[in-house]
């Protein structure tokens, strides 16, 4: 039975030939176009996937197509067995 507490997950996606064409052009034009077509990719799988309102995107990455967002467990677990979700890991905090 999952936590209703929200928590920080990573979510990375399965490879995807628009993301690596887009990635390869290295101009600044190309830097925006990934940046957008990155963050409206994990906007629509988030509202495809989970109710609205019940999570909170902090962030897209570029380097990796992935983001991290604020959710509990159980919708970790339902973005786990979403259509190009390839891992979803809750983030570790380690002490100093």
């Amino acid at each position: 039975m999952g936590g209703k507490e929200s928590e920080r997950y990573f979510v990375f996606m399965d490879y995807d030939p628009e993301y690596e064409r887009i990635r390869n052009d290295r101009t600044k034009r190309g830097a925006y176009e990934l940046d957008m077509y990155l963050s409206r990719k994990h906007d629509e799988l988030l509202a495809n996937t989970l109710e609205h309102g019940s999570y909170k995107k902090t962030i897209s990455l570029i380097i990796v197509d992935g983001f991290a967002v604020e959710i509990t467990e159980d919708q970790a677990n339902a973005l786990r067995s979403a259509n190009g979700v390839r891992v979803v890991e809750k983030n570790q905090e380690f002490p100093n």
